[in-house]
């Protein structure tokens, strides 16, 4: 029976995965795990060993949001290939087990790093956070999709205008009569200047170092993690969906409140070292960077302010969520004003 602790039945779990081959052990207890905005996770003892349990969050779910069937043939493609995506162990994909999909996966130790830094992690950290991250981005882009059975995991064209297309429905429902001026000039300002088509590469769609695992003591990353929404695309939206979280001190005052990364810590590069970080990693930049900067923004915007709308409802939690309409708004702003810029 599930409680509001285990919000499913881990009895019902351990019975499916019995049927796959797999023991999962009642002792020790599964261990929730802290941090991100969605899908839940679980250190859990399967088969003698640490893994990983993970599950969708409960409730509606946002189109393509929290995708355990992608997810799990992500990594079944790309683990072999990609050292830093862990390996899947199991995949239940029908919701009528527990109530939602689930997956076992490779447990990796590391540390997340979100918009602090954790213990024993000295702000001059970035010196190898911000390689290992660029770096692991620029070999993820390098690889193939099709020579890792990924080929048709998106369509290779027209991404960005069924991005742009995508993003102004969901703006639109999530702002509802409360769409502040520079959305509009930010969606001019996108479909006016419309990209042509790049290469289609594997995307992680949320590279940012709370997705990193780290070892701290080697100075290196162990995992990339949260994989539910890769997809096929430019590379040039992966480094721009990093640079949306990348707050400077001379940014509009409300996007301070993001804390998605550290950012804003005394002695910490501004987004030009990002973006020459990623070239020095990928021999070069991806075409139109400035106009994919725009589009995260816009994506960034958007998912805060449907979070703000769950949260008005009360089907969020915790003051975190009060300024998440002023942040929504000041993203928009400042992608307007520097639209175009990287």
């Amino acid at each position: 029976m599930a409680t509001a602790a285990e919000p499913h039945d881990w009895s019902a779990a351990r019975r499916w995965l019995a049927g796959a081959g797999h023991f999962l052990a009642a002792e020790p207890a599964p261990v929730r795990l802290a941090g991100g905005l969605a899908n839940l996770n679980w250190r859990v003892w399967l088969d003698g060993r640490p893994a990983l349990f993970r599950r969708p969050p409960p409730g509606e779910l946002a189109a393509g949001a929290s995708d355990m069937a992608r997810e799990a043939r992500v990594l079944a493609g790309l683990a072999p290939a990609f050292g830093l995506a862990p390996g899947l162990i199991a995949a239940c994909l029908d919701p009528g087990v527990i109530g939602v999909p689930f997956l076992l996966l490779e447990w990796r130790e590391g540390v997340a790093v979100g918009g602090s830094l954790p213990p024993g992690l000295a702000p001059a950290c970035h010196r190898w956070l911000l390689p290992a991250l660029t770096g692991a981005m620029a070999r993820l882009h390098a690889l193939e999709p099709a020579a890792l059975g990924l080929g048709d995991l998106a369509r290779q064209t027209g991404f960005a205008e069924r991005s742009l297309r995508g993003w102004t429905k969901r703006a639109a429902a999530a702002f509802g009569g409360a769409e502040p001026p520079a959305l509009g000039q930010l969606l001019g300002l996108l479909a006016r200047r419309l990209p042509a088509d790049s290469p289609a590469r594997l995307l992680h769609m949320d590279a940012k170092f709370d997705n990193l695992l780290v070892d701290p003591v080697r100075q290196a990353a162990t995992a990339l993690i949260d994989w539910d929404m890769g997809t096929l695309g430019p590379p040039a939206f992966d480094l721009a969906v990093l640079l949306s979280y990348w707050i400077e001190a001379g940014d509009p005052a409300d996007t301070q409140g993001l804390a998605a990364v550290p950012s804003l810590l005394p002695g910490w590069p501004g987004r030009a070292a990002v973006v020459d970080s990623y070239a020095k990693a990928a021999g070069g930049l991806p075409a139109d960077l400035g106009w994919h900067l725009g589009l995260a923004r816009l994506r960034l915007a958007t998912a805060w302010m449907q979070l703000y709308r769950l949260w008005q409802r009360g089907q969020l939690s915790g003051d975190r969520y009060r300024g998440f309409e002023a942040i929504a708004g000041a993203i928009l702003a400042q992608a307007v004003a520097q639209f175009g810029e990287t």
